[in-house]
């Protein structure tokens, strides 16, 4: 009996030897587990606050970008009134000297007309000379 209570006696002091062994192995993988678990929380937690910066950032330069659009769209409205106002301004300096023209050129026929009737061919031409000259000093 001696022989078989060594050898069951040897068979649980094995057992128990195993059992002691997977329960360090069993805590070593929990704590290897904890560990890998805070830090997978830390880079998640790294990661939203970096995506935060990135979104704050972006917002950031959105709004810059959108004050810079309408700041570039008043300047061009403006560049923009500003040339209309100045064709506008030569349209009418152009119609002003037409109608300007126009009317010297009636006076000019209605006193040709006038005086035709009135003057001989000689004292026309001397006439006609004088209000050239006179016309051509006046518009130079």
């Amino acid at each position: 009996m001696k022989y078989g209570k060594a050898q069951v006696l040897s068979g649980l002091d094995n057992r128990i030897n195993e059992i002691k062994n997977e329960l360090e192995t069993a805590e070593k993988l929990r704590v290897d587990a904890q560990e890998l678990l805070a830090e997978y929380q830390r880079k998640h937690k790294d990661a939203i606050g970096e995506a935060e910066t990135i979104i704050a950032t972006a917002k950031k330069n959105a709004e810059s970008l959108r004050v810079k659009a309408e700041d570039d769209l008043q300047k061009t409205i403006t560049r923009r009134e500003q040339q209309l106002n100045e064709r506008l301004a030569r349209i009418e300096e152009n119609a002003r000297h037409e109608v300007e023209s126009y009317t010297a050129q009636i006076a000019l026929n209605a006193a040709r007309t006038v005086l035709k009737d009135k003057i001989d061919s000689k004292t026309d031409k001397v006439l006609h000379e004088a209000a050239l000259n006179q016309a051509s000093k006046t518009l130079i």
